[in-house]
């Protein structure tokens, strides 16, 4: 149900209008907030009258009411005063606490409904019928799935809410206890530039805020709601993949993903023929971290031996060297694009079979 600190909130600032003390109990007579302490055991007289057909009563000084939402007794509401506006408070403290009730229990159903949108628990028929019920209009979305280095809590989970939540459009969510997902509207926001900022402003706030390393991978953008299953898979596929071949980013999308994903979907024994093909019976044991920083700088030069060596403090002459005498190591000379593209795929496969084995 709703927290009891939001009803504390709302009883005090009634009072403090009225001047009229306020409490509030379960049908059971456990209280829940009060802004005075009721004299005695309360409980006996709370449940008789929960109990009773009556839905105002006065006893022994004070005015009860029942709390009704959608049919159901939720809440006992006693007045404390001997002003005669106590009667007329307490049925505009009652208004209060059951729109707030009522506006909770909404959100509750409208986060149940999207949870099973993302595990297609959902016929589409039921999906759209429940919606309209809801008031969840037909928008362009994306899902973003937050990944925690550990188990998430109220911190986090509290501040991504903090960040989204002010909008009825956007939901956050949770389905396990190692992520936060988000479902947004992305009709406001145009290009891919606009969603990529957004999942580093998660990653910048909730590890800021949190203290905790997260990584945010996303999908693509939907326009139907049955569609918001695929997105949450293809985020999740994008964090998964991201960390076996994009180890060092912090936000990974899906449709960035590029041969990272056909990899990914490969199985081991076919993997296995593969590098067996490029390298022979086993992998040579040369890619030291000198080996494999001066590879990644010379594919992010694409192939540019000159800015390779800028960029590596080191001599033309020596750079080609090293690159010799891995083509004699491997067979492979990756100043060739042929060759290059080779080796990279041979690396990425080798990445995804060791993580699979550590798995």
């Amino acid at each position: 149900m709703i927290s009891n600190h939001k009803i504390q909130t709302a009883l005090e600032e009634i009072k403090d209008i009225s001047r009229i003390d306020l409490a509030l109990y379960t049908e059971k007579g456990k209280a829940v907030a009060a802004t005075f302490a009721p004299e005695g055991d309360m409980e006996h007289a709370v449940t008789s009258f929960a109990d009773s057909m009556a839905e105002s009563q006065m006893l022994a000084g004070y005015h009860f009411f029942k709390v009704i939402v959608e049919g159901e007794l939720e809440y006992i509401l006693l007045t404390h005063s001997q002003m005669e506006d106590a009667y007329m408070i307490g049925r505009l403290a009652v208004c209060q606490v059951r729109n707030l009730a009522a506006a909770y229990m909404e959100q509750f159903d409208r986060n149940n409904f999207m949870q099973n949108i993302l595990l297609g628990n959902m016929l589409v028929v039921d999906m759209y019928n429940k919606a309209q019920k809801l008031h969840i209009e037909q928008a362009e979305r994306v899902v973003f799935v937050i990944d925690l280095e550990r188990k998430k809590d109220t911190t986090a989970m509290e501040l991504v809410k903090n960040l989204f939540m002010t909008k009825a459009k956007d939901f956050v969510t949770e389905i396990d206890e190692q992520s936060i997902i988000l479902i947004k509207d992305t009709r406001d926001m145009e290009g891919d530039d606009a969603l990529s900022g957004l999942a580093s402003m998660i990653v910048d706030n909730v590890q800021s805020e949190a203290m905790m390393r997260v990584r945010v991978g996303y999908g693509n953008r939907v326009s139907h709601l049955q569609d918001i299953t695929r997105s949450y898979q293809e985020a999740k596929m994008a964090l998964e993949v991201g960390r076996i071949f994009y180890v060092e980013k912090d936000t990974i999308a899906y449709r960035y993903l590029g041969i990272g994903r056909l990899i990914y979907q490969l199985p081991m024994t076919l993997c296995e023929m593969f590098i067996h093909e490029v390298f022979g019976e086993e992998v040579p044991d040369v890619f030291t971290d000198e080996i494999m920083t001066t590879i990644q700088k010379f594919f992010e030069n694409n192939l540019n031996i000159s800015e390779t060596a800028r960029q590596l403090y080191v001599h033309r002459n020596t750079l080609v060297y090293r690159l010799e005498r891995l083509e004699k190591t491997i067979g492979l000379d990756i100043r060739k694009f042929d060759d290059a593209m080779l080796f990279k795929i041979a690396m990425m496969v080798l990445s995804h079979m060791n993580y699979q084995r550590s798995q």
